[in-house]
């Protein structure tokens, strides 16, 4: 019996029956790893050992009769620019690609509680810089649907793992859009918690509005999973100290009287009209089963790319500031100081952050900060008005995650305005710090996923995981695992 193409939800319920162990599910993974992680290359570091480990401390666990957690011997992994202790956290850069953390992030430190089994880091692009994972510096991830088309990004290697069935489960995190898309392109459903409602410790952060996130193979596994990582952390400042609900709770196949808002300026020119079809076939699906839909205007949605793409990359130019062969990271010596400094950052960053750092850095010098960065500010707060202003008549608001299905691997690398327009439909949440939640709901003529996304008001995860698990249940999209080597 394959275990690798089942959600945590199923296999916890083996678990606890005890018709399988935890090491013979991680030895069912690890064999599924094997078997694809040549095509899909979706980790950058596993932890074989350390997962054997796990699953046997797991059995023990069980064995005892002790309750076991909702992740006990469950195989996962998670994004590698999360801090795992004694294991190396590379954010797919050559500047800190020996960095091993004398630490563990605080989702690592509740994960870890769960007595998990962790299969290893997955690959991103660079410092999580990008929309399809190429911009690593060790190697593209590739699409599970079809091994020439990107996963989408940056959290791409833990939304291909996921699909791939070489994980049952992974954290990502987003900024942009970061586990969204990826979780689109790769038919699979990718949660971003409200700003704040996950600790960011440990975390190495791209900009300062990153938020962790689980990929999963269905709703109730994201649901459960926000459960483990929510929460208060007073070694993050910016962590909400609101109270977590029990997000299981709002797994009901229930929607009716619920309003959805569709705004008109996320059905974009140059949508993809199957995207656009799909994504309107599920919302009249929701809609038959007692929704009420509502049109509503977001029109500051237009200007939200271009103000993404100003603070963004300002915080990036200053987080990233200290990786200077002095303070952090490797080093290329040079004959002077001013020499090394200018080696190290110029060799050992790639082309995207490169970029990003001096879009930032020309946002935030003298004679412009008022023009561009302290404009794009005010316009954030617009943005996040707009969204405010929608919830007073709706409760939750649909779109499509990405205006295109997955594309093909080098089809947008030399355009990275093109691919930044890529995030047209996931950036303006981010600058509004909501929760977002993409999950399939379609399959393209050419036989790639397509994400419907649900936007939440702020900390109000459990009403968008009720309309996802509502349209789930209505469906099989989730089911469907890509063939890979001949076999499921």
């Amino acid at each position: 019996m394959a275990l690798f193409d089942k959600p945590a939800n199923v296999l916890h319920d083996i678990l606890v029956k005890k018709e399988i162990s935890a090491q013979e599910l991680t030895a069912d993974v690890l064999g599924r790893l094997d078997a694809v992680e040549g095509d899909v290359q979706a980790y950058i570091t596993t932890t074989r050992e350390q997962a054997e480990e796990q699953a046997k401390a797991a059995d023990e666990k069980i064995a005892r009769g002790e309750k076991i957690s909702f992740l006990t011997g469950i195989p996962g992994a998670i994004k590698d620019n999360i801090c795992t202790k004694g294991v190396k956290t590379t954010c797919a850069s050559k500047i800190i690609d020996n960095f091993v953390p004398p630490y563990d992030a605080t989702v690592m430190t509740k994960l870890n509680v769960q007595t998990p089994v962790i299969l290893g880091k997955t690959n991103l692009d660079e410092f999580a810089m990008g929309g399809s994972t190429e911009n690593s510096a060790f190697h593209p991830t590739h699409n599970p649907w079809a091994l020439d088309h990107v996963p989408g990004g940056s959290s791409g290697g833990s939304a291909a793992a996921v699909a791939a069935g070489s994980a049952i489960w992974a954290l990502g995190s987003d900024t942009g859009g970061s586990i969204r898309q990826p979780a689109s392109f790769c038919g699979v459903v990718g949660l971003k918690p409200t700003y704040g409602r996950v600790s960011r410790y440990g975390l190495v952060a791209y900009a300062s509005s990153d938020q962790i996130g689980p990929l999963t193979r269905d709703v109730t596994d994201a649901a459960n999973i926000l459960n483990i990582i929510a929460g208060r952390d007073e070694m993050d400042s910016t962590s909400s100290a609101a109270e977590v609900p029990d997000f299981t709770q709002a797994l009901r196949a229930d929607v009716k009287g619920m309003k959805i808002g569709l705004p008109k300026e996320y059905f974009t020119k140059g949508m993809d009209p199957e995207v656009e079809q799909a994504v309107k076939a599920a919302i009249k699906q929701l809609e038959n089963l007692g929704a009420e839909v509502v049109e509503i205007s977001l029109p500051h949605t237009e200007y939200a790319i271009s103000t993404y793409y100003i603070i963004a990359p300002a915080e990036a130019a200053t987080n990233l500031e200290r990786y200077d062969g002095v303070s952090y990271g490797e080093r290329i010596d040079g004959e002077d100081l001013v020499q090394m400094m200018t080696n190290t950052r110029t060799q050992l960053f790639g082309d995207e952050v490169k970029r990003r750092i001096m879009i930032g850095n020309y946002a935030l010098s003298a004679g412009y900060y008022d023009a561009y960065y302290l404009k794009a500010l005010k316009v954030r707060t617009l943005v996040q008005q707009d969204y405010l202003e929608a919830f007073k008549k709706v409760d939750v608001i649909m779109a499509p995650t990405a205006p295109t299905p997955a594309y093909k691997i080098g089809e947008m690398i030399d355009d990275p305005l093109q691919m930044y327009l890529q995030d047209v439909c996931t950036v303006p949440l981010n600058l509004a710090g909501l929760p977002g939640l993409s999950l399939p709901c379609s399959m393209s003529s050419k036989g790639m996923p397509i994400g419907l996304q649900i936007i939440g008001q702020p900390l109000d995860e459990a009403t968008v995981l009720r309309a996802a698990y509502t349209y789930e249940q209505s469906q099989e999209y989730h089911k469907q695992m890509p063939q890979l080597g001949g076999k499921n």
